[in-house]
């Protein structure tokens, strides 16, 4: 990425005075009037996000009573897809930039999107790692079965990046459609081994065991969020918004494996 889109990405959300103490009042208290806004608040984020986006759900559900957080749960290129086709979004999280480039670009974002966490790619094994994977060189092994995102999903586009870093070819047996469909895969020990996120092993609850990358064959993901320009509830987009941002919603993040921007 071009350091103009890195500084662009960068950015923060500024906002008016009085807009920053109405958000203060949607997150921290709930509603400060007696008719708060609430409603449908529809969410789409990337399946890697999955753990950590059904707490931050619960949590800004638990402070604003009066929403219903709609969490949709998909490949970043998938969910960006549906949205350019027309799909009613409030709020997206990406797994990548170039995913939310796409809407920045089509004029469907309100203001500029902002990287609220970071995540580091991880090669996962089946629990007890049966095939003996250590490095992105077993991946190269054709008598195991090796199953990566598909290119255009930003897991599987990053992990392409972590190969050729590696001078390494995959013997890829699977290309999934999203992170999530290709950590049910070796749960259920139909795979070998597959490169996802910290945080997708992390949520495995142990069924999936984690091997890290080298530092130098890593690649660092930057997640951005945004609001959408048509969005259906944009006064609790900016509120949701608001608590990813917020130190709790950052501790919640930490939690399930991400780190801050």
């Amino acid at each position: 990425m071009s350091s103009h889109n890195e500084t662009k990405w960068e950015k923060v959300f500024t906002r008016p005075r009085s807009g920053v103490i109405g958000l203060a009042c949607l997150v921290l208290l709930g509603g400060c009037s007696s008719d708060p806004v609430g409603g449908v608040l529809l969410v789409s984020a990337a399946s890697s996000l999955a753990g950590a986006f059904a707490e931050i759900e619960a949590a800004f559900e638990t402070i604003n009573p009066q929403v219903d957080v709609i969490l949709n749960l998909g490949g970043s290129s998938a969910l960006r897809g549906a949205i350019l086709e027309g799909a009613p979004v409030d709020v997206f999280a990406s797994a990548d930039t170039s995913n939310m480039d796409r809407l920045v670009d089509a004029g469907m974002l309100a203001g500029e999107p902002t990287i609220f966490a970071r995540n580091l790619l991880q090669i996962a094994v089946p629990s007890g790692n049966p095939g003996n994977v250590a490095t992105l060189a077993d991946f190269a092994r054709d008598e195991l079965l090796i199953g990566l995102c598909a290119d255009d999903v930003p897991c599987g586009s990053l992990a392409r990046q972590a190969f050729r870093a590696a001078g390494v070819t995959p013997a890829i047996d699977t290309n999934e459609p999203s992170v999530r469909a290709l950590l049910t895969k070796i749960e259920a020990g139909e795979l070998d081994a597959g490169i996802t996120y910290v945080s997708d092993v992390l949520s495995a609850d142990g069924e999936v065991d984690g091997v890290d990358l080298p530092v130098d064959e890593n690649i660092v993901a930057g997640y951005p969020i945004g609001i959408m320009a048509d969005a259906p509830n944009p006064e609790m987009a900016e509120a949701f918004v608001a608590f990813v941002l917020s130190g709790a919603g950052g501790a919640i993040l930490i939690k399930h494996g991400l780190s801050s921007p």
